[in-house]
Order: C-alpha cells, then sequence, then structure tokens
C-alpha cells in the first residue's frame, strides 16, 4: 500500500505559490467573516491565519456574536467586495441555523469568492482543488478509469464530479438514496469519498489494487478519522489518503492559490 501523502505533497506546492506572491506588486488580502464561536471554525480560521502569515498574505478576520443579523453579515461583505484592497472574501461554515447560508455567501462578488461557492464564480471549491493537486503530484491519470465519488455536496462531491469528468473519467455518482453502495464501489479503479460519515466504508467496499481519496473528517475525542475505516482497508487498496494528513492538507494551500489567483486575474 502506498500513502497518499498530502503534507509531502503540500511542501511540493508551499515554494511555488510563495513565489507567486513575491512576484506580485501588492500584498494579496483575504477577509474572514466568522459567526460564533465553534471550536472547529476557530481551529480552521487559525490553520489559515497561520498559513497566511507562512506565505506573506495578509488576512482580516472579523468575528460576529452569534445572534448577528443577515442584514448586518451583508452590509460588511458588501463593504469588502467595494474594498480594492480586499481580494477575496470568505464566510466560515457553517453559520448558526437562524441565518441562509447561501443568501449570504451569494452577495460575495464572484471575482472575490475564492471558496468558490457562488453561482458564477470561476474558482474551484479549496477542498475539490486540493484533491487534483494530490493526484497531480502523485501521478494519478483519471483518463478512461472508472471513477465512484460518494457524497454529492455543493462544495466537495459535485465539483470533483465535474473535474473527474473533464480529466476524462467515467464517473458513477453515490449517495445516501443508493443500493447496494459496495457493489458499486468494487468494480471502481478509484473511489473518493465525501460524506462526513466516520469510518462508514470498511473493507467490504473495497477490492485489490484501487486508489482511495478519503475527503471526510470527523474529530472523535481527540482523534479525527475519515470516512474510510483506513485500517480495515490499508492493506486491501494501492493507495490510500490517510486522515488526518491527506486531502486537508492541501485545502488550505487551494484557498490561498484561489486568493492569488484572484489577484493575478485583478492585475489582467
Amino acid at each position: 500500500m502506498i500513502l497518499i501523502d498530502g503534507r509531502k505533497a503540500r511542501e511540493h506546492f508551499l515554494p511555488i505559490l510563495q513565489k507567486r506572491v513575491k512576484e506580485l506588486s501588492s500584498i494579496p488580502t483575504l477577509a474572514i467573516i466568522q459567526v460564533g464561536n465553534r471550536p472547529d471554525s476557530n481551529s480552521y480560521i487559525k490553520a489559515k491565519k497561520s498559513f497566511a502569515e507562512k506565505i506573506g498574505v495578509k488576512e482580516i478576520h472579523i468575528q460576529f456574536n452569534e445572534n448577528v443579523t443577515k442584514k448586518e453579515i451583508i452590509k460588511k461583505i458588501e463593504k469588502f467586495n467595494k474594498d480594492k484592497s480586499v481580494h477575496g472574501i470568505i464566510v466560515q461554515l457553517p453559520l448558526p441555523k437562524h441565518l441562509n447560508s447561501d443568501e449570504i455567501i451569494n452577495t460575495i462578488d464572484p471575482k472575490k469568492d475564492v471558496d468558490g461557492l457562488t453561482p458564477n464564480t470561476s474558482f474551484i471549491p479549496a477542498t475539490a482543488r486540493g484533491v487534483f493537486q494530490l493526484l497531480d503530484f502523485y501521478k494519478i491519470n483519471l483518463k478512461g478509469k472508472n471513477v465512484v465519488v460518494i457524497g454529492r455536496s455543493k462544495l466537495v462531491g459535485i465539483p470533483i464530479v465535474e473535474m473527474c469528468r473533464k480529466r476524462g473519467a467515467k464517473v458513477s455518482v453515490c449517495h445516501s438514496k443508493t443500493e447496494d453502495i459496495p457493489s458499486i464501489t468494487k468494480k471502481a479503479d478509484i473511489v473518493m469519498v465525501a460524506i462526513g460519515q466516520p469510518k462508514l466504508l470498511d473493507e467490504k467496499y473495497f477490492s485489490k489494487g484501487q486508489i482511495v481519496i478519503d475527503v471526510g473528517i470527523t474529530r472523535i475525542g481527540e482523534s479525527l478519522v475519515g470516512d474510510v475505516d483506513f485500517e480495515k482497508v490499508k492493506d486491501i487498496v494501492k493507495m490510500i489518503t490517510p486522515v488526518p494528513g491527506g486531502v486537508g492538507q492541501m485545502t488550505v494551500l487551494s484557498l490561498f492559490e484561489n486568493l492569488v489567483d484572484a489577484c493575478y486575474n485583478d492585475v489582467i
């Protein structure tokens, strides 16, 4: 079994991104909007701030209290939309239940939507972009391959399916209503999973020689686990991403690649 190591891939792409940042005439700036004080959101934002510092990018962190209104958030987004010194805007998800995420996110200028979530955005969502950079780093060619994607979320599943098809793969999509998923996944060359169900996929879902990309990540106690039961699967498949240390390593990198792309697009 070959480990698809996100840390190695990120270290490869990091200096390339740092070089691109240095070549710009202005410092890329990312506005991060957070609502509430969720520990998981705090952790993700801390990682983004740390990475921004590492590559020489500026971040502006706006944190609203839990009871903020939609109107207040949109007012702040519109301010950032007009601010030429801000190149990217993200809203840290999930939001509290009283707020409609789509309504809020869709007010972001598509040219600054570096999370790739608005209808007219030109950016690939960061997790999906990270998946494909990981595939590129390990020289995994999708052309003509039978790929099964489990999960159809707007943020991960759907963009992964679209990119697989663009690369010439034959794609099947499975979700909660799909019957007998193991019979489908066992026939695949590559299985990509993004459903947020810890250790749901065990040895029954896989066969020898497959490549497994596990996008899921769930905290259980002090541990982070994926959608695939790694220990039960690792001796069956040919290649697999670990959790942590796989796709997650690429997501923050890809977000900032989108931000730098936004700067270059602005210059052009």
